[in-house]
């Protein structure tokens, strides 16, 4: 574990590409796809870090936010934030994904559909083969999502971690990794939209219901659980972006 170098951090073009958390989170994986930043690595502190880049500090926070919630990055509470060290499933990286929906032009609904294909199955497998170390990260992430109904970027970050510790339950790590690089885009996609969404707690719920379902050690109640939940998220995107229009 070692102390990231500032001299590393160049400050984002503002006139060329914007200011958006999208370029925080682009630069941080970029350095880390590099070896600039290797696991275990921490990251300068927040007030330097946003000078270093040039960019605000709620717009960094956002960026580390996006990165923890897909398990790049792991803030520590009076610690820091590092880069997570590399023992879970294999990072397949969103952006071929991304540009091939954009070429393809995939729709949010097949987006979905592939989500909660593989979110079943995985929730079903998690079911089979959760420890009990990490149910109890399940519900201290279900926890966190009422305790942040009323801040709706916070609750996301719980709603994506509970979804990896389901996924990383499920101990399939070539579905784990796929969950991931699918689910990351749509992550970045309900950021934009989240603070419009109407009942939290209904969600919370339906968290709390897949929970259940695995603790009981019953597959098929995880499965509906799940796919329930996850049509609900997609009518709740939808409905969020229409108010966005």
């Amino acid at each position: 574990m070692g102390e990231s170098n500032a001299n590393m951090f160049k400050a984002i073009d503002t006139d060329r590409r914007g200011t958006t958390f999208e370029e925080v989170v682009s630069q941080l994986r970029e350095m880390i796809h590099k070896g600039e930043l290797r696991p275990g690595d921490r990251l300068p502190p927040e007030r330097d870090l946003a000078k270093l880049l040039g960019v605000s500090r709620p717009t960094l926070r956002a960026g580390i936010s996006s990165l923890a919630a897909v398990g790049v990055l792991q803030p520590r509470r009076g610690a820091g934030t590092f880069v997570v060290e590399a023992e879970g499933p294999p990072a397949l990286d969103s952006n071929a994904l991304r540009l091939m929906a954009s070429l393809q032009r995939f729709t949010p609904a097949e987006m979905f559909e592939a989500r909660r294909s593989l979110e079943m199955a995985i929730a079903s497998l998690a079911a089979e083969r959760a420890t009990g170390e990490q149910m109890a990260e399940m519900s201290e992430e279900i926890t966190g999502m009422f305790a942040s109904l009323d801040e709706p970027e916070q609750f996301l970050v719980h709603d994506m971690r509970f979804h990896q510790t389901v996924a990383a339950a499920s101990g399939n790590r070539i579905l784990t990794a796929l969950m991931n690089m699918v689910a990351t885009i749509l992550f970045e996609v309900r950021r934009k939209t989240v603070n419009r969404a109407r009942d939290l707690k209904e969600s919370a719920e339906m968290h709390r219901a897949i929970y259940r379902a695995i603790r009981d050690r019953n597959p098929e109640a995880a499965r509906v659980a799940m796919r329930d939940h996850l049509i609900l998220a997609q009518k709740a995107q939808e409905e969020e972006e229409e108010l966005d229009r």
